[in-house]
């Protein structure tokens, strides 16, 4: 092949030259994924705004911050609780009486001394305006029983074949001796002169002795009741039997008993808490212990 060569003239070289001053098409670069990444995450800064500030004026004579309140609260509530502690100390310590009169000038001192003084005396006188008590007894259940039944032994035996002999014909138990006890109704008596046998009610009761019926009643505090007269050793005696079961008198005035003979049966009436027998013994006219009485003479 031969060489070639162009041969522009001049008006044509300006031309192209103007041709490719004015359609050069500008090139462009277009950015990475890597850019495109770190423009994605890269956070949004906000203009920093400037601090707001107070006129002069509202900063000298405007409300103080209410964080001073807050700090304030505290500290009077702590005030207040140590005022009431000291009140209260101060009226739990002092006797009533210490701030009436001349007992309030006690606090009014300027020595140690003086107050120890004075406070002696105002001791002194609360003790001297004490009220006075009532003087109390306590009784013991144990001193109870004893004056209800007496500590006396009850045991006994009974000779079926004596002239003198116990109302019932076997032992029977005792609830209440003769002397002093605790009245156990109303209308009882704070002093026994009698004995109170207890065998059951409608259990049949017997003369003491050979004698004669004087009294036969139904009324009155010992119920329906029964006296026989008896001379025993050249002395009067009087046999009383109480509370008999109502309709069971078998016995009339003036009739001659014999020993053991049945008057009539246990029962609960006139002033009595439950069935018993009440015997009393009077011996010229004195009532005695029934239960000494018929341990010495009962053969």
């Amino acid at each position: 092949m031969g060489n070639f060569s162009w041969n522009l003239e001049p008006n044509d070289a300006d031309e192209a030259a103007e041709i490719t001053a004015t359609d050069a098409v500008p090139t462009q670069s277009f950015p990475s994924r890597r850019d495109l990444r770190q423009r994605s995450v890269a956070p949004v800064r906000k203009p920093a705004r400037k601090p707001a500030t107070k006129p002069a004026r509202m900063r000298a004579t405007g409300p103080r911050p209410r964080k001073h309140k807050a700090r304030l609260l505290p500290k009077l509530a702590s005030i207040g609780a140590m005022l009431g502690v000291g009140a209260l100390l101060v009226a739990t310590s002092l006797p009533a009486n210490a701030l009436h009169g001349s007992a309030a000038q006690a606090f009014e001192v300027a020595t140690p001394a003086q107050a120890k003084t004075q406070s002696l005396a105002v001791d002194r006188t609360a003790a001297q305006a004490a009220p006075a008590r009532d003087a109390y007894t306590v009784v013991s259940l144990a001193q109870q029983i004893r004056l209800k039944y007496g500590n006396q032994n009850f045991a006994y035996t009974n000779d079926t074949l004596g002239t003198i002999q116990w109302p019932f014909p076997i032992p029977v138990p005792i609830s209440s001796g003769f002397g002093p006890r605790v009245s156990p109704c109303s209308g009882c008596s704070s002093y026994h002169l009698g004995i109170d046998f207890t065998p059951g009610a409608g259990t049949p009761i017997g003369s003491i002795a050979d004698g004669v019926v004087s009294q036969v009643a139904t009324t009155g505090a010992f119920g329906n009741h029964v006296i026989v007269d008896h001379v025993i050793n050249g002395q009067k005696v009087q046999s009383l039997y109480a509370h008999m079961l109502a309709g069971s008198i078998k016995v009339v005035v003036g009739q001659q008993v014999k020993v053991t003979e049945e008057l009539g049966q246990v029962g609960s009436t006139g002033e009595s808490t439950g069935a018993h027998l009440h015997l009393e013994i009077h011996v010229d006219g004195v009532p005695i212990d029934p239960f000494a009485w018929l341990k010495a003479n009962a053969n």
